[in-house]
């Protein structure tokens, strides 16, 4: 049994504390205040879940991701993923790539004309239509607590408001310092800090050929609206539409808009900011109205005024695969650039492998890089 701490109680973080609790290791997480609070990126009820992928990659991790989904749900007893399907269009978004790659991984999914598209579902589309049955929405905050629960059915502890300040190297392995003067020690830590990593990093005890490798993280600011129906209890997609004028993705709200409503956002639409302790959650008004335009040109199903906005973080790698790694005895999960949640149950199975020696992906490895 190896004593693991895990810093950071988001996706990631949980994952990560169920996978290794599961395999009968000694975990403890330290969630610097509560889990999927509003301040991380892992709040709320919508996040999406998709296999369309440009790179085969990546859609082969998200059907062994859905595995793991699978096994959350039943072990949980409730759903945590609502099927929607997905529409993904757009003159830069390549539909027909996209199904072709679907195709060459065995995913079920169906090309459309615009024309094809527009009788199933009330949207302006502008180009063809890839359609996957499969897609849905995943309920962060409520996978977060299933995957807490299941770390403390094998044994984790999950401390809460307990803000990481350091980990130093010592006889037996860490110790993890928090701002209120407690100790920790472990053997292993694994760091899942999410928008606070930029702060966190050069006091992990990590090597400087590591420091020095690791890619640049950018942090920003995104927002997003809930747009409310025109007509209750439509069954909407979720959506990624992209052209060359704007990036747009939407999904229903669930519980966060209350049922009513439409969750739509700029990809990437936001501000940069150094850290997660810049997030200042106030939404700019040249966004909400980029968006709010947006939503008048393309989806005529939806009433273009906003009953309900947020904000949430992005921390992005400068080519959007996400940080898995390992380097002596600390593990680093940043599966992010607006894209990891769907991998939750993934990611805390690599973590896993490489607490006990294992590898994952090499493109996820910046020591890879220190190495050459």
């Amino acid at each position: 049994m190896t004593r693991i701490v895990v810093v950071g109680a988001g996706l990631a973080g949980a994952a990560a504390a169920w996978r290794l609790a599961q395999r009968g290791h000694d975990v403890t997480v330290l969630e610097r205040t509560v889990p999927a609070n509003e301040h991380g990126s892992s709040h709320g009820s919508a996040r999406i879940f998709r296999y369309a992928y440009q790179d085969r990659f990546y859609v082969d991790l998200v059907v062994d991701a859905a595995r793991g989904w699978t096994e959350l749900m039943q072990a949980h007893g409730s759903e945590l993923i609502t099927p929607t399907g997905a529409v993904d269009y757009g003159d830069i978004r390549n539909p027909e790539g996209l199904a072709t790659v679907l195709a060459e991984a065995g995913v079920e999914h169906e090309l459309l004309t615009a024309g094809e598209a527009r009788r199933r579902w009330d949207f302006a589309f502008d180009t063809d239509v890839l359609w996957q049955p499969g897609a849905g929405v995943i309920d962060a905050e409520q996978s977060v607590r299933a995957m807490l629960a299941q770390a403390r059915h094998h044994g984790a502890t999950v401390w809460e408001n307990r803000l990481v300040t350091q980990v130093a190297k010592a006889a037996s392995g860490y110790r993890v310092l928090t701002a209120s003067g407690e100790v920790f020690d472990a053997e292993q830590v694994v760091v899942a800090a999410g928008g606070w990593l930029p702060d966190l990093l050069s006091d992990l005890a990590l090597p400087s050929a590591f420091t020095n490798a690791f890619p640049a993280l950018e942090v920003s600011q995104e927002y997003a609206y809930h747009f409310p129906y025109r007509e209750p209890m439509l069954a909407w997609p979720t959506f990624i539409h992209k052209t060359k004028e704007i990036q747009v993705y939407g999904l229903p709200g669930g519980r966060d808009a209350e049922n009513r409503g439409q969750k739509v956002a700029e990809y990437n639409g936001g501000k940069r900011i150094s850290s997660a302790a810049q997030h200042e959650q106030i939404v700019d008004p040249a966004n909400r109205k980029r968006v709010i335009e947006y939503v008048k040109r393309y989806h005529p199903a939806l009433v273009p005024e906003p009953y309900a906005e947020t904000t949430c973080l992005f921390t992005n790698t400068p080519n959007e695969d996400f940080i898995v790694d390992r380097i002596e005895g600390i593990v680093l999960l940043s599966p992010c650039s607006g894209h990891g949640a769907k991998f939750a149950p993934l990611i805390g199975e690599f973590a896993a492998e490489l607490v006990g020696g294992g590898n994952v992906p090499s493109r996820f490895r910046a020591s890879a890089r220190a190495n050459r």
